[in-house]
């Protein structure tokens, strides 16, 4: 005879969802996909002792060596004085005595974030508040787990290692692309507009009467990208990032390459020498095609210079990223009339302004205050947090 399960009748969700919010009280670093993994786990294997929950739970929310200590605090803490074998039956003598829900930090009012208790007699308000955490998870899944907990971070915080990684997970991060419409059409079962040539042709096997329809609908491709970096003195703790994430764009995006330049003083298109498969000789080509990296800023200018030829044509219809903190050697005006003729051109403008998470930011500096009209999105995209925000506004056009 098989052993009873151990969380009969219990809510897996709400269990899960109350665990990983006492082990994030208790200083685990949980990732976002952590609650979800506990669920499939526990539903796969239906632990019927403490020793298979531990695993199930230890597998599925420990991404680093460093928490293990601190789980084993919080799993202790919450299973073992656990007088109710863990069975959701017993709490119906003790619905009248039930402990108040805890807030989304996992704290209750008269104890620490690792008092004793099952999860579930302590459910969180939402899901949604015990999913957010306050040490920067909610970041996407493929994050190296060694800066799994530093979603928040800026970039000038980190090593030239971190951000090797996290080149490498922007290669492998699936983004939805903005796509646009075609002129031409595709097949599509769905389709409003009926496609005569392909019904005709159908219609011979069947003595000529058209009995299986054929519909078409526009087909969609991706927009054309163009990624423009400033690499002057004062954004010299992002530039890394940026270049590693013109890169993965240039890798990921199909039917059009992306065009990816950087400026200082001078506008230089990096196209061709980001498109390496090696990031490290890719970085090694771009720092040595731009001469005037960490100098002065010319950003009316350079922006001015994406109009002529032959870069002018690539900004038709396209979506125009400029990563760039809006200091300017340059009048205002300089910039204002070169976004005036982008906006013309491009589909969307995107800005990415590292110096906008500040608290109190205001576009105090001029070139700055000049672009803002021109701007369809204002990310300040300083953290992986960030970037993830730029995903999803590209997904969103």
């Amino acid at each position: 005879m098989s052993a009873p399960a151990l969380l009969r009748g219990v809510d897996l969700a709400a269990f899960a969802a109350g665990l990983v919010a006492r082990m994030r009280a208790g200083g685990v670093a949980v990732s976002a996909s952590g609650p979800a993994g506990l669920v499939a786990a526990m539903g796969a294997m239906v632990p019927t002792s403490r020793t298979q929950l531990y695993w199930a739970a230890r597998l599925t929310l420990v991404n680093r060596a460093d928490d293990l200590p601190a789980f084993d605090a919080v799993f202790d803490a919450v299973f073992a004085d656990a007088v109710l074998p863990v069975d959701p039956v017993s709490l119906r003598a003790q619905r009248g005595a039930a402990a108040a829900p805890i807030p989304a930090s996992g704290r209750t009012a008269d104890s620490g974030p690792q008092a004793g208790g099952l999860p579930w007699t302590t459910r969180p308000p939402s899901l949604r508040a015990a999913d957010a955490a306050q040490d920067g998870t909610a970041i996407p899944d493929l994050l190296p787990s060694r800066i799994v907990a530093r979603g928040d971070e800026p970039f000038e915080k980190f090593d030239e290692a971190d951000l090797r990684q996290i080149g490498s997970w922007l290669e492998q991060t699936t983004s939805l692309w903005p796509m646009r419409r075609s002129m031409r059409a595709e097949a599509d079962r769905h389709g409003k507009r009926v496609d005569l040539r392909a019904t005709i042709r159908a219609s011979r096997t069947t003595g000529w009467e058209p009995l299986v329809v054929t519909k078409t609908r526009p087909r969609r491709r991706p927009r054309r990208l163009v990624l423009v970096c400033d690499v002057s003195r004062s954004m010299q703790p992002y530039v890394a990032v940026y270049l590693h994430l013109m890169r993965a764009a240039a890798l990921r995006q199909k039917g059009f390459r992306p065009e990816v330049f950087a400026f200082s003083t001078t506008l230089t298109r990096l196209t061709a020498v980001l498109a390496h498969r090696s990031p490290e000789t890719a970085l090694a080509r771009a720092n040595a095609k731009v001469t005037d990296r960490y100098g002065g800023t010319h950003l009316g200018r350079s922006l001015a210079a994406l109009l002529t030829a032959p870069n002018g044509a690539v900004l038709r219809g396209a979506v125009v990223i400029v990563a760039s903190d809006g200091w300017d050697s340059d009048p205002p005006e300089v910039v204002d009339h070169a976004l005036t003729r982008i906006r013309r051109r491009a589909a969307q403008l995107i800005w990415l302004n590292p110096r906008a998470a500040a608290p109190g930011f205001e576009p105090l500096a001029g070139s700055m205050a000049a672009a803002l009209p021109h701007c369809d999105a204002f990310l300040p995209a300083d953290s992986l947090a960030g970037i993830r925000e730029l995903f999803a506004t590209l997904a969103r056009l």
